[in-house]
């Protein structure tokens, strides 16, 4: 899995803040928004957790801070619970102007009650998901209760939230007020994941049994036992992201790369890139991926080839130690081998530098070996047949498919 930073234009033209969270191989199978709590961020803990559970199934997962927030732009006084349905509306512009639209929406807890209201206007949404989500956004109100009064009275109010200061103005109160959710849930007509804690104190589960009564079917409720409002526990969060990655399933299109070609237990190894450097790869039927760090163009997201290169050397040289240790009864009991690759200079040619390719390797041999056996081992290391491969000619033939 790999994660990077990108911004996009808010529903008010603000620069908002996001993460983009991709699996470690290949184009996501699908895409999804994910909306935070209220005055939070896109890098609570429950949000990274979520999301990066879901990028593992295979979804690109677009995690941004509401206008206000987090490092988005714009004075957060001055929006409301309808702005930030607005910036959810925005981030799935800018997904299927990038990417292709959003299939999937996940929200927390006031984010939760945000991505219902979105997904009425997002009509390629297949699925919503909601975690400790209110009925109504008029819940939040309770959360203000002692700066009610003056926010009547002067218009606006400073209130201590989480240990922050936020700026809460009339309007703010007043779009909760006038916002009604249960014809909009009545008429949601998607697949609906409502995730709810049972002891959770700041949004009372009572909230997810009125939400699940409101909605039609395909409908689904998990209860996140012992679980706080915010899912400080990472086991929490991760739960809760695999059971919608589990339960989303159903509802996305087939793996976006399609299928391998082949029998899966065959013994080639195929590499298939597509719009960035990271690179599925299936070996011998086994799955894996190869990428280049972030700094250079790629995504971080796996080994580079040359760390499959050096893999492939240390793993040789093990299995050969191991191999002769066995046949020879010597009582060698684990061999570690690490190797580091590394370009080194070797003279001027024309003016241009000369490099070569080097491999450094160390081995850690365990057991009750003397001295002449330890030796003797040393020098089998350089019989793997990785390494005659790497210090020889091989033959490399390319044709077009």
């Amino acid at each position: 899995m790999s994660s990077h930073k990108l911004t996009f234009s808010g529903a008010r033209g603000d620069t908002l803040t996001a993460r983009f969270d991709l699996p470690g191989g290949g184009k996501p199978r699908a895409y999804a928004l994910f909306a935070h709590c209220f005055t939070c961020s896109k890098d609570l803990q429950a949000a990274r957790g979520i999301s990066r559970t879901l990028a593992s199934a295979g979804l690109g997962v677009l995690r941004f801070d509401f206008t206000g927030l987090g490092e988005s732009e714009g004075d957060f006084a001055d929006t409301n619970f309808s702005s930030n349905v607005d910036d959810l509306v925005a981030a799935a512009g800018y997904l299927a102007r990038e990417h292709q639209p959003p299939t999937l929406l996940v929200g927390h807890s006031l984010g939760g009650a945000a991505v219902l209201m979105a997904a009425a206007r997002l009509t390629e949404v297949k699925a919503v998901a909601t975690i400790g989500a209110p009925a109504e956004p008029s819940h939040v109100v309770h959360l203000l209760q002692d700066s009610l009064e003056e926010i009547e009275a002067a218009g606006e109010a400073c209130i201590l939230l989480a240990g922050r200061e936020f700026t809460v103005k009339k309007q703010f109160l007043d779009d909760l007020e006038q916002t009604r959710m249960q014809r909009v849930i009545a008429s949601l007509r998607r697949p609906l994941l409502i995730l709810h804690s049972p002891i959770d104190d700041t949004v009372g589960v009572d909230n997810a049994r009125d939400i699940f009564s409101t909605a039609r079917h395909p409908k689904s409720f998990v209860s996140l036992d012992n679980a706080d409002h915010l899912l400080s526990r990472p086991e929490d969060a991760e739960f809760a992201g695999s059971v919608i990655a589990g339960w989303v399933g159903r509802y996305l299109p087939p793996s976006a790369g399609g299928s391998w070609k082949g029998d899966s237990r065959d013994d080639r190894v195929i590499a298939r890139t597509a719009d960035t450097l990271c690179t599925e790869v299936r070996a011998s039927g086994f799955d894996l991926v190869a990428d280049e760090p972030v700094e250079i163009g790629g995504l971080g997201s796996g080994p580079t080839p040359y760390d499959y290169l050096a893999t492939a050397l240390s793993a040789c040289t093990s299995m050969t130690l191991r191999l002769y240790a066995d046949r020879k009864g010597w009582p060698l009991e684990a061999v570690e081998v690490e190797v580091s690759h590394s370009k080194i200079h070797l003279k001027e040619c024309r003016d241009r530098p000369v490099r070569r390719d080097r491999f450094e390797r160390t081995v850690t041999l365990k057991g009750d070996l003397d001295d002449g056996q330890r030796n003797r081992l040393l020098m089998i290391a350089d019989r793997c047949p990785v390494h005659h491969t790497l210090v020889g000619a091989a033959d490399i033939e390319t044709r077009l498919a």
